[in-house]
This record gives structure tokens, sequence and C-alpha cells, in this order.
């Protein structure tokens, strides 16, 4: 089986999580700080807060923003729930963005159509949250634009993205957002086991931040409510969780970190293959966007008059499965999960989104993947088209 996404551990992985392991500190050790000051470099961000998924981050990046009752957040029904069940967590509303039939992304142009019809109503969103598909960056310049119109923060969901860049910055600078997060999942660019980064230049988020991962605990006397009664004195000044990551995984995330390039990179080549091995075929490959650097996490490819049933595509995606070749679809768009259906969205609510969950397929896509694997897999695409 070829999957469609995997991790590369080396010998120098393997020696850098001994030496954790070897260490006297397994957790709340000096790794995790290395590791947080890779990606900080990686992003040219002035903070990164390390957390144990990038859930966790996209949770602590919203009560960071003051999320909570009475407020909503918005963000795109292509994406994998996490993106959405975040302002849940904070007991927020949700509400989505219907996508850029090219991008994927959430659509700059319906997006500004529901802050018209949200701002008569007076139920405008508190936080944003648009989702780098696949690496492919959104069109933050627009989203930030409307952010300063109508009054709500951004956190970029960059799972899928870092390595990118956007008008030639790295994804993560905080330009156009106030936090990003990051994935470090072993199918993601680069990995750590399980784990998230958030990232920000806002000095107030990042402490909250920091304070929210651990339980809201501080030991700095400057946020004590009196003097330390000792060296062991620590108070609790907020509600938090036990978000930390481990300096095990973070060891591991230090030795990806210097491949992550050369990763995205080797992307590039297969996807760039990818394109010309698939142009005799009936799909339709990805558009990249003027002025964007994709981290390129996912090769996904619309195959068309699947009708609605999207039967189509799964006779494809079975044979396709069949044949060895491990496929998979990213995602079922977030309003249609049960869960959310039981809010009161349904089907027909956000049609772009619905049309390319009946179209999509991701082929594999890691920096591993040799070029006689690629021709296997567009080998059984076209098997399984002509049948």
């Amino acid at each position: 089986m070829i999957p469609y996404g995997r991790q590369e551990i080396t010998e120098a992985d393997i020696e850098a999580v001994a030496t954790v392991l070897r260490s006297d500190f397994l957790t709340q050790g000096p790794t995790v700080p290395a590791f947080e000051h890779e990606v900080s470099l990686i992003a040219n961000a002035r903070h990164a807060v390390a957390v144990n998924s990038a859930t966790s981050a996209l949770h602590i990046a919203c009560e960071a923003l003051g999320l909570g009752p009475g407020d909503w957040l918005w963000t795109t029904p292509i994406t994998f729930a996490a993106s959405a069940n975040c302002g849940l967590y904070c007991g927020a509303k949700v509400d989505f963005v219907d996508i850029d039939p090219r991008t994927y992304n959430m659509s700059p142009v319906a997006l500004e159509a529901r802050l018209v019809e949200a701002s008569k109503r007076g139920v405008l969103p508190k936080a944003v949250v648009p989702v780098h598909l696949c690496g492919q960056p959104c069109d933050m310049a627009a989203i930030h634009a409307l952010s300063r119109k109508y009054g709500f923060r951004i956190i970029e969901d960059a799972s899928h993205a870092i390595g990118g860049r956007y008008q030639g910055d790295p994804i993560g600078n905080g330009r156009y957002s106030d936090i990003t997060v990051f994935s470090f999942h072993p199918v993601k660019i680069v990995t750590t086991g399980e784990g998230g980064v958030a990232v920000t230049n806002d000095d107030a988020l990042a402490q909250r931040m920091r304070l929210t991962r651990s339980h809201g605990i501080t030991r700095e006397p400057a946020e004590m409510s009196k003097a330390p009664d000792g060296p062991w004195y620590y108070e609790q000044i907020a509600l938090g969780f036990n978000y930390r990551m481990t300096d095990i995984h973070a060891a591991l995330g230090v030795s990806q970190m210097h491949r992550l390039d050369a990763y995205v990179a080797r992307r590039h080549e297969l996807a760039r293959r990818y394109d010309a091995l698939l142009s005799d075929l009936p799909v339709v490959t990805p558009w990249q966007m003027p002025g964007t650097y994709s981290g390129l996490h996912l090769y996904v490819v619309r195959l068309g008059e699947t009708g609605n049933d999207g039967a189509s595509r799964r006779r494809v995606f079975e044979q396709l499965r069949a044949a060895g070749i491990g496929v998979n679809l990213h995602y079922i768009p977030v309003h249609l999960h049960p869960y959310y259906r039981a809010m009161g969205f349904a089907p027909g609510d956000f049609p772009e989104a619905e049309r390319y969950y009946r179209e999509a397929i991701s082929l594999p896509m890691y920096a591993t993947l040799t070029e006689a694997d690629q021709d296997r897999v567009i080998a059984a695409l076209a098997d399984a088209m002509r049948s």
C-alpha cells in the first residue's frame, strides 16, 4: 500500500529523541523552548507556544482572544473539525463561509457577503479562522482588510502550511493575523509525533497562551497576587489546561525542522510531476494562487461529472484502494457531520464546499514518495477512470 502521507524518521531524529531520554528532563526542560525558537525563526514570528496538538493550539488561541459565550467564530466547511470545534470549546457559536472554487480555501467574496448580512443583524463574528487547505495560503490580505472594516480577529489555521509563503513572507509572520497555528502530526510536512504550535507577534497573547497551556498556573512574581511565600510558591491565576508538549516530542521536532525546506521543495517537485502526468486525464489538478508558495501538505484532484451523489468518485476511490493506492478525502464538510447537523446546518448550505466534497480525492504526497510509486499511482488512477 502506498499511503496518502507518511513521516520520514532518520537516525538523526532517533538520536535526538534518545538524547532527551537519557537526560534529566522528559518534560518542562530546555528542548521545548529550543523547538519553539526553531518555529519562530521559520515563521518570522516573535513568539511560538508549543502544545500537544494543533487542536490544543487552536483552543488556546481562541481563549487568548477572549472568545466566549455569545460570540461567533466563522471558519470554512472544508477543514478538519478542530477548526470549528475550538470555538465550541470556548462556549461560542460557530458558522461557516463557503469556499473559493479554485483555491478550495475560504472565499473572501463569500466572507464579505456574509459580513454585510451579519452586520445588519448585529451578529458579526469575533474571530474568523481561515484554513490554508493543502498548504495553499488563503487570500489573507483580502480577509485582513475585511477584519479592519468589521472588527473581527484572525486565527490562521496553517496546520497544512508550515514552510509556505504568502506575498514573499513566511506563513505565520503575523502581518495579516493575530495568531497562526501549525500542526506536527505524522502525516504533516514535519512531525513531532503529536504536537502543535501557535505563533504570534503579540506579547500579551503569547503570555496568555503560555498560561493557558499549563493549568493557568504561574511562577512569575510579577503575575502573582502577593509576594511569593518561598521558592516553592506558585499560583493558579486562570482556568487552564494540561496542553504541554514534552521534550521528547520537541526533540523530534527540532531535528525534523532542519529538513523542512528540503521537504517542501521535494513536494513541489512531485506536484509538478503529477501535473504533467495527469494532463491527459479528465481531472482538475491543484491551482496555485499567484504570489503564494504552498506547503503542499496534500495534492488533491477533482473528478468531473460525479453527479450529485459522488458515485463516480466513490467507484474510482474504491478501485484505487483495491490497487494498493492509499488515497484519502480531505475533507467531509464540517457542517454535514451529525453533531453540526443537530445545530441546524443542512445539505445545500454551502454549495461550493459540497460540490468539492463530491469530486475530491487526495493522492499520495510525501517527501519520500518515489517516482516509481508516483507512476504506479497515475497508472492506477488512469485504469480506474477508464473503467
